[in-house]
């Protein structure tokens, strides 16, 4: 019988020749690094000649837009986009309010918004801002007088409809108690509920229809001296919220809060967010999102930074990289990177695990990741950087990786943590 553990893997697996202008050249090679990467909005002849795995070698060219802030998390202007979420709780609870904005705080949540249906609701607002870390905004529709009491009370933003508050005088109080309060303001357009006039006007909920609708709002809030201001143009489609978004990135500067609305179940809606934020974010629109979907928040703001980190806009927490199935694998590739990810969730640190079959999609094709395993014929090769550490028995192979990527998450830590006090620099 073979030695496997000598005779299976060779440098060969990790470093094969690749086909002249798709893949990478082998490592030490002649013209090494030469191959050049299509990168997103730029020219076909533009491109890095290094892997796409360096984020700052993928870099998009974002929209420029003014930035605002939204108590310590600032948007627009550069910032990274910011995730949001919205608690489904009834905010009047305030435990399971709070409880709930804990849970989607350490699933990364940047900012939180809480419906304010009546009064109830805004007057557990002050107690839910002392008991929570992230920001807060306080959803508004009709009764100007709940936006008064959120802004009483400390939110961090508003998010209301200008034209649904019913007055010019309205308007004024509640720009004035913005203005006093320091806080922005969100203004929401929703396919679903635009002007009469307008959907007259114009046939119908249209991309343009939306986009005046916004522009109105927006200008309330101008004619009034108040410019912390962001803005949404949701639809439960992908293609009129895409128009609408390109429509107004043109128009204004103001930062722009994505979203597809109503876009579904978990399965359904993140693939429908996906498509339309993932077009739009690649087009350098947006500089904050959530992804609304009829499930647990939390994985609302899941399924937001993993589009986030498709397009490598952030690299917050562990990147799982799976082979797909097929009759080579040796290991149950499915249900051990779902173990991964599960067991890894808790980690902020931008690593990037591969899980591979077999030999053939194993280390080669995850060269760039910096920790994976490979299914063999009697054991897993572990290795980091497309280079092969050691063999491990398939039973160790969850234990192993937690273990490893938890020590790479340290070294990272450790390592920023250098960078912003600058003692690295020495």
């Amino acid at each position: 019988m073979e030695d496997w553990s000598a005779q299976k893997f060779t440098d060969s697996v990790f470093f094969e020749t690749p086909i002249p202008g798709v893949g990478l050249p082998p490592r030490n090679s002649p013209g090494g690094g030469a191959t050049r990467i299509p990168v997103l909005n730029s020219l076909p002849e533009a491109g890095e000649p290094v892997p796409c795995a360096d984020p700052s070698q993928f870099v998009l060219a974002r929209r420029k837009s003014r930035q605002i802030s939204v108590k310590n998390v600032k948007v627009g202007g550069g910032a990274p986009i910011a995730v949001q979420s919205m608690c489904n709780t009834y905010t009047h609870d305030i435990e399971a309010t709070v409880s709930q904005i804990e849970r989607l705080e350490v699933a990364g949540c940047e900012i939180v918004r809480v419906a304010v249906p009546d009064e109830r609701a805004a007057n557990a607002l002050a107690e839910i801002k002392r008991r929570i870390r992230i920001p807060l905004v306080a959803d508004i529709h009709f009764d100007y007088r709940l936006a008064l009491m959120a802004a009483e009370a400390g939110v961090d933003c508003l998010r209301i409809n200008p034209g649904n508050i019913n007055g010019e005088d309205r308007v004024n109080e509640v720009v004035a108690a913005a203005k006093d309060h320091g806080i922005s303001i969100r203004v929401g357009v929703n396919a679903g509920s635009l002007e009469k006039h307008l959907l007259d006007r114009y046939g119908g909920a249209t991309p343009q229809a939306i986009v005046e609708s916004g522009l109105r709002h927006i200008a309330m809030l101008e004619k009034r001296g108040f410019y912390e201001t962001k803005i949404s143009l949701k639809a439960s489609d992908v293609a009129r919220t895409v128009l609408a978004y390109r429509i107004m990135a043109q128009k204004v500067d103001y930062p722009l809060h994505l979203g597809i609305t109503e876009s579904g179940s978990l399965r359904s809606g993140s693939v429908k967010s996906a498509v339309g934020l993932g077009i739009l974010l690649s087009e350098g629109i947006g500089d904050t999102l959530r992804v609304s979907l009829a499930s647990d928040p939390v994985d609302e703001v899941t399924v937001a930074f993993e589009i986030l980190k498709s397009l490598r806009l952030r690299q917050k927490g562990v990147n799982v990289v799976a082979c797909p199935s097929c009759g080579r694998v040796q290991i149950d590739v499915d249900k051990l990177t779902l173990e991964i990810e599960k067991e890894l969730s808790h980690i902020d640190a931008p690593i990037t695990v591969a899980v591979m079959g077999c030999e053939v999609n194993g280390p080669g094709e995850a060269r760039e990741a910096d920790i994976g395993v490979a299914g063999g014929h009697k054991r897993a090769l572990m290795f980091m950087k497309g280079e092969k550490v050691g063999l491990v028995e398939y039973a160790d192979i969850k234990k192993n990786l937690v273990r490893e990527v938890e020590i790479l998450a340290a070294q990272w830590a450790e390592a920023s943590a250098k960078d912003m006090s600058g003692s690295g620099d020495a």
